[in-house]
């Protein structure tokens, strides 16, 4: 089974209210499974300390920086992540990154991997484009949508 199968799959079972589904045939065996099972730890938080600051005088109050007035508008197009999962910019921790800031990648070339579920999820390139900036940092966590990279077409 290839991981556009996978990936059909998943969404079938997201986009429905399908908790559990299991596919076995002669070569694979795939159980996808929604939802929490057992109860959610519950806390209990204590009261908080009380601390107070001591005074500053106002000449030595440090200035706080001033926000832009306009927020700048951000060039070229973002690149999303199509699932929840951990982003990895390299396929092994010991090999080198698929992209780098100002490289040019081709339609189809693989620009991270999306970790969910133990499975390995190339995310590839659409169109030719120069990577402007990559948005998430290596092992992070990332939600459907979350922009991966700001890229220009070319």
């Amino acid at each position: 089974m290839d991981i556009k199968d996978l990936k059909m799959l998943i969404k079938m079972v997201t986009e429905t209210d399908i908790t559990e589904f299991e596919l076995e045939n002669a070569e694979d065996k795939i159980v996808i499974k929604r939802g929490c099972t057992t109860a959610a730890p519950q806390y209990q938080m204590q009261q908080p300390m009380s601390f107070q600051y001591p005074a500053v005088p106002a000449a030595q109050a440090p200035a706080v920086a001033q926000a832009p007035a306009a927020a700048e508008k951000e060039e070229g197009e973002a690149i999303t992540s199509p699932i929840v999962g951990t982003f990895y910019r390299a396929p092994a921790p010991d090999s080198a990154n698929y992209v780098e800031v100002g490289q040019v990648v081709e339609k189809g070339e693989v620009l991270c991997i999306v970790e969910a579920m133990k499975l390995m999820n190339e995310i590839e390139a659409e169109f030719r484009c120069k990577i402007l900036r990559i948005c998430k940092s290596n092992a992070e966590p990332v939600e459907y949508g979350d922009q991966l990279f700001i890229v220009e077409k070319m």
